[in-house]
C-alpha cells in the first residue's frame, strides 16, 4: 500500500494516490486523534473544510512545512479562514504566505486559536484533492523579509554553498565531508551552510563557514550564493520554495518526494537531483557534481553576472 502510494506520487498521478488515502481512512483502524508521536498521528478523518475554520498543525520536519506551504493558498479558497501552527523559527516566513490568515508559534501544549476543524500540513493535498497543476511549482512561494546581511566574499566566479549533514531522521543521507574537497578548483569558492561542522571538516574541504541558526538569515545567503549543493534536507526545500539554484544529492532509496530517477523534480523546478547509483556509494554521485560544475563554469553561469 505505502509503495503503491509512493508510486503514485512520483509519477504525479495524485488522483489514485488520494483513492489510497481515501481506502486508508476507511479501512485502518487509526488511535483517536491527538495520541501518540506527533509526527505519525493522523489528524484529518475526512471532516469538511468548506467555509471552515481550518487549523493546520505542522507536526513533521521544517522541510516538509516549507514543501506543503504551497497548499495554504488552494486551502483558504474553498475554508473560512486559516490558522498555521508551526515551527517558531518559520514563522517570519510564512505569516505572509499566500491562503495563510494567521501564524502562530507551534508548542508542546494546545493551540491558543478556536478552530473548527484540524488537519496536518502534509494531509492538505489529500484533503482537497489537489490537481496536478496545483503541486507543480510555477514560480517561487516563499518571501524573505528584509533583513541586514553582510554581502558575500567573492573571490571566485561561482560561490557554491554546502549542506553535508542530516538530523537523525535518515543517515544515509549524509554525505562524508572528506569527499567534498574534491568540489574545489579553479574558479570556485566553497562556502559552508552547515550548521555544527567542525573546524577539522571545513578544513579539510576548503570551505568557508557562513552557517546560521536563522532561517530568514539561510534564505538570504542561498540567494546570495550562485548555488548549493546539499543533501536531501531542509535546506533544498528553502532553496526550492524561494527559487535558488540548488543540486541536491540523493542516496539510491530515495525519499517518496524525489523520484527514483532523473534530475528534476516537479515539485521544484529549480533544483537539479544527482542520484547514487550503488546504495552508500557517494564517488560517483561526486565525480558527476564536480563535472557539472565544470560544465556550469565553462558556460559562465553565475549569479553576479546574471
Amino acid at each position: 500500500m505505502a509503495g503503491g502510494w509512493a508510486e503514485a506520487i512520483r509519477a504525479g498521478d495524485f488522483g489514485r494516490a488520494w483513492r489510497i488515502n481515501d481506502r486508508d481512512l476507511l479501512e485502518i483502524a487509526h488511535p483517536p486523534k491527538h495520541t501518540g508521536p506527533r509526527h505519525l498521528q493522523r489528524i484529518w478523518r475526512g471532516e469538511e473544510l468548506r467555509d471552515k475554520h481550518v487549523l493546520v498543525r505542522c507536526y513533521h520536519g521544517l522541510g516538509d512545512t516549507i514543501q506543503f506551504l504551497r497548499f495554504m493558498k488552494p486551502l483558504r479558497a474553498i475554508a473560512r479562514s486559516v490558522t498555521l501552527w508551526c515551527q517558531p523559527e518559520l514563522l517570519p516566513m510564512v505569516e505572509g504566505a499566500a491562503g495563510v490568515d494567521r501564524a502562530i508559534p507551534l508548542h508542546d501544549g494546545a493551540p491558543e486559536s478556536a478552530f473548527e476543524v484540524d488537519i496536518e500540513i502534509m494531509e492538505v493535498p489529500h484533503a482537497i484533492r489537489a490537481r496536478r497543476d496545483q503541486v507543480e511549482m510555477r514560480g517561487p512561494y516563499l518571501a524573505l523579509p528584509p533583513i541586514a546581511l553582510p554581502p558575500l566574499r567573492r573571490e571566485q566566479s561561482l560561490a557554491a554553498g554546502l549542506v553535508w549533514k542530516v538530523g537523525e531522521w535518515d543517515k544515509r543521507r549524509e554525505v562524508p565531508a572528506v569527499l567534498l574537497r574534491n568540489l574545489a578548483g579553479p574558479g570556485v569558492t566553497l562556502h559552508s551552510l552547515q550548521r555544527g561542522a567542525s573546524t577539522e571538516e571545513l578544513a579539510t574541504i576548503g570551505a568557508r563557514d557562513i552557517s546560521t541558526p536563522d532561517i530568514v538569515a539561510l534564505g538570504h545567503r542561498l540567494r546570495q550564493l550562485d548555488l548549493v549543493v546539499c543533501v536531501d534536507t531542509m535546506v533544498a526545500h528553502l532553496a526550492g520554495a524561494l527559487g535558488c539554484e540548488a543540486w541536491v544529492l540523493l542516496h539510491a532509496d530515495c525519499d517518496w518526494r524525489w523520484p527514483q530517477s532523473g534530475a528534476r523534480s516537479f515539485w521544484y523546478p529549480s533544483l537539479r537531483l544527482f542520484h547514487q547509483t550503488r546504495p552508500g556509494d557517494w564517488v560517483d554521485v561526486i565525480a558527476d557534481v564536480r563535472n557539472a560544475l565544470r560544465v556550469r563554469l565553462e558556460g559562465g553561469r553565475t549569479t553576479a553576472a546574471m
